[in-house]
C-alpha cells in the first residue's frame, strides 16, 4: 500500500489541536471552580489593580507624561501599556509549575508535554481579549475615537505568545529538576516589570537604566500596543522586526532547551 507523504504529520497536528482545545477548556474551568462569579473575577481583579495604580502614581506621586508621548491621558497610557504585560506574565508564571501539576499525564501516558505552556497561553488569551475589548471601549468613550490600527493587535499578540511560550518552556522544564525555579522566577518577573515602561514612559526612566529598557523586548511590545490603540500611526517596520526577532529567537531557543530536558521528565516526576 502506498503511503501518503505527510499524512502522519497531519494526523499528529490534528490530534494535538484537539488536545490543546481540551487543555484550554480544562484550564479555564478549573481556574474558577467553585467560584460564584466565575470568569468575571478575571476582569474585576485587573480593573481594581489598575484603579489602585492610577491613584498611587497619578494622584499620590503625581506622575505626568511628556507632551511628546502618544497621549497625556495617564489612565489610558497605563491601561494600554499593561495589557501585553499581563498576558506575558500570566503565561510565564503559570507555566513554571505546569509540568509538575500535569505529572500524572506525563509519567503515565505518551503525552506531548510541550503543549502545556501553549495551552496556558491560549487560556490566558481569553482574559486578554476581554481586557482588550474593555480598553477599546474606554478609549472610544474617553477620546471619542477608535484607531483603525487596532486591527494589527493580533500580530503583536502572536509575538507575545511566541515570547511567553519560549520563556515558559525554559522555566517549566527547569522547575521539574529544580523546584526553586518558581520562587526565582517571581523575583525576576518583578525586576522585569520595573524595567518595562508601563507605569512611566521611557523618557521618565533615569538615563543609566535606559539601556536595559531598550534591550527589553517587552518595552517594544508595550509601546506598540499604546500606539496601535491610541494613534492612527502605522507601525514602524523596525519595531516589528525587533519584536519578531526577539520573539522567534526566544521561542526557538526555549523549544530546544525544553526538548533537551524533556528526556528525563518521566524519571524525575
Amino acid at each position: 500500500m502506498t503511503r501518503i507523504p505527510g499524512r502522519h504529520f497531519l494526523r499528529n497536528l490534528v490530534e494535538r489541536r484537539a488536545l490543546l482545545a481540551q487543555l484550554v477548556r480544562r484550564d479555564f474551568r478549573t481556574h474558577y471552580v467553585g467560584s460564584a462569579a466565575g470568569w468575571l473575577w478575571g476582569v474585576v481583579h485587573p480593573i481594581v489593580q489598575l484603579l489602585i495604580w492610577i491613584m498611587v502614581f497619578k494622584y499620590w506621586f503625581r506622575v505626568t507624561l511628556q507632551p511628546g508621548e502618544v497621549t497625556t491621558n495617564y489612565p489610558l497610557f497605563l491601561f494600554c501599556g499593561i495589557l501585553p504585560w499581563w498576558l506575558f506574565q500570566e503565561t510565564v508564571t503559570r507555566s513554571a509549575g505546569s509540568l509538575v501539576e500535569q505529572s500524572n499525564l506525563i509519567t503515565r501516558t505518551v503525552f506531548p508535554s510541550e503543549v502545556v505552556p501553549v495551552s496556558i497561553f491560549l487560556s490566558s488569551m481569553i482574559h486578554h481579549l476581554i481586557a482588550v475589548g474593555l480598553v477599546i471601549l474606554a478609549v472610544g468613550l474617553w477620546l471619542k475615537t477608535i484607531s483603525p490600527m487596532i486591527v494589527l493587535l493580533p500580530v503583536y499578540m502572536f509575538f507575545v505568545g511566541l515570547l511567553a511560550v519560549g520563556v515558559g518552556w525554559v522555566v517549566s522544564s527547569l522547575h521539574v529538576y529544580l523546584r526553586d525555579t518558581g520562587q526565582a522566577l517571581g523575583v525576576l518577573i518583578n525586576l522585569w516589570f520595573w524595567i518595562t515602561p508601563i507605569m512611566i514612559s521611557e523618557q521618565g526612566i533615569p538615563e543609566p537604566f535606559r539601556a536595559l529598557v531598550r534591550w527589553n523586548p517587552m518595552s517594544w511590545v508595550v509601546n506598540a500596543y499604546r500606539y496601535r490603540l491610541l494613534s492612527s500611526q502605522w507601525p514602524d517596520w523596525r519595531e516589528l522586526a525587533v519584536i519578531a526577532a526577539y520573539s522567534i529567537t526566544v521561542f526557538v531557543l526555549g523549544g530546544l532547551f525544553f526538548r533537551h530536558l524533556k528526556r528525563g521528565f518521566a524519571d524525575v516526576l
